[in-house]
């Protein structure tokens, strides 16, 4: 049924049930709009969803995903949403070398962009001529702006600015081939830049590392919850097949019938959108934007033991092809009361995973059971109980140098139709906060186009303390 409108209630049509979808519909909602959000699956979530495994009988998620105290529109939305206290928060990373030597990484009293200093000094994973070429090149990414239109990777900047080898392989790739699911020699430099700066330098709170205590539909639940306790309608199984947008509304395609709609927004990822838009002149731009997105991939690897192999939550695991163990049995209380609750249920996470996508289960699984008994030996003893991998081979796009000139902005050619998505211009990479990003911005746009000039969503960025207030 396609709803009513009225100048006090627009309705707007949201497609896409992921995370920029979820932040535009939940802000359109409490702005007064009525809201009609479109699904093709059965949840919410998107790529950061979870299910029943039917091999395992398990609830798993897609992927681990995490934030940091610099995402500040994602913990705006948990907090609209009622879900801020499903999120454990870290101040100490732990990074484990092979045969289980742990070095922890943390605050300390020291100001901004110092208060990891101690700890990073104690880390015994790096020599001291690693550790200086690591702290001389953060002097450069704090004191320097980066030009985002240049064509050079952030491999070949390291290697410019005289980074050891351990220094590249144990911080930098470690560090960023995770935040940004690319291979260093792949990622533009401003994005390299952005991530340590944000995450590592800005000040202690915005370093910290918050992880779900929950499976993650079960987070974006609430965001259902939320957009239905405000008069909006949640429509599972019904991808829009197309649209046409005149001045006056805009008519949705879905499941061979059309519903009109005030306005529109369009989150859906980037290598789904061309399927949507209409076969009309103003496709042609986004369309030739589109032809520039290229694609990355992560692989999730569940493990269920028989017994408990590690006392760590989590830890970053150097030198070997799985790059982070999130010890699931502990960081959520929901699966101690599970038959294997004597047991270890951990998730491992390969991102930019292009080297695992041919391989098959069996063989992932063999390769990720023998760097687990390097790193936590008291899984040797333990017997492996059930298992599975989850591709998402087209994870994020790929912030290779030149690709931000493609972006998109959230306002397109059609007056009433919006784009979100992480893929758009957010002046933030592919993560979570760059899809909450997309959908306050998409949602902004939306409503001043519908006459609320007034009505912001965006949540300012954490401010820089310590010596970092005096860098612009």
């Amino acid at each position: 049924m396609t709803p009513t409108s009225s100048p006090l209630q627009p309705t707007v049509a949201v497609a896409g049930g992921g995370l920029a979808g979820l932040a535009a519909a939940c802000a359109l909602a409490d702005a007064g709009f009525r809201v009609t959000l479109f699904e093709k699956r059965p949840f919410l979530g998107g790529r950061a969803s979870s299910y029943e495994h039917p091999g395992t009988g398990e609830v798993v998620d897609n992927c681990q995903h995490v934030l940091l105290g610099c995402c500040t529109n994602l913990i705006e939305f948990y907090r609209r949403t009622g879900v801020e206290d499903k999120i454990r928060w870290y101040d100490t990373l732990t990074f484990l070398e092979p045969g289980g030597r742990a070095s922890s990484i943390g605050p300390s009293f020291l100001p901004a962009p110092l208060h990891t200093a101690p700890a990073f000094l104690r880390a015994a994973c790096l020599g001291w001529r690693d550790k200086l070429s690591i702290a001389w090149a953060m002097m450069i990414l704090v004191a320097n702006s980066l030009d985002a239109g240049s064509e050079e990777d952030f491999l070949a900047w390291l290697r410019r600015h005289h980074q050891t080898e351990p220094a590249i392989e144990r911080f930098w790739k470690t560090i960023l081939v995770s935040a940004l699911n690319e291979d260093l020699d792949r990622i533009a430099v401003p994005y390299a830049a952005q991530v340590i700066r944000e995450s590592f330098l800005k000040s202690p709170a915005a370093g910290r590392m918050g992880v779900p205590t929950v499976p993650l539909t079960d987070l974006y639940n609430a965001a259902g919850e939320y957009i239905r306790a405000r008069g909006g309608v949640l429509q599972f199984r019904r991808p829009i097949e197309g649209f046409a947008a005149d001045p006056a509304g805009v008519q949705l395609r879905v499941a061979g019938q059309v519903e009109m709609f005030d306005y529109l927004v369009v989150a859906l990822p980037f290598d789904a959108l061309d399927r949507v838009l209409p076969d009309a002149a103003e496709s042609a731009p986004i369309r030739e934007q589109l032809a520039h997105f290229e694609s990355s991939p992560i692989t999730g690897i569940h493990l269920w033991f028989d017994r408990q192999i590690s006392d760590f939550d989590h830890a970053v695991l150097l030198d070997r092809t799985i790059q982070w163990m999130f010890h699931k049995s502990r960081l959520q209380p929901m699966r101690t009361n599970d038959a294997t609750a004597a047991g270890s249920y951990i998730e491992l996470v390969v991102s930019s995973s292009k080297t695992l996508i041919e391989k098959s289960k069996a063989e992932i699984v063999e390769l990720a059971l023998g760097e687990v008994r390097e790193f936590f030996p008291a899984a040797r003893r333990a017997n492996l109980l059930k298992s599975t991998v989850i591709k998402e081979v087209n994870a994020t796009y790929s912030p290779r140098p030149g690709i931000d000139m493609y972006r998109p902005s959230a306002v397109t050619a059609w007056l009433r139709v919006f784009l979100a998505g992480d893929w758009i211009a957010t002046k933030w990479p592919a993560t979570m906060e760059g899809a909450v990003r997309s959908g306050y911005l998409a949602a902004e746009a939306l409503a001043h186009a519908a006459g609320r000039k007034d009505v912001r969503f965006l949540s300012p960025d954490l401010p820089p303390a310590g010596l970092m207030r005096l860098f612009p």
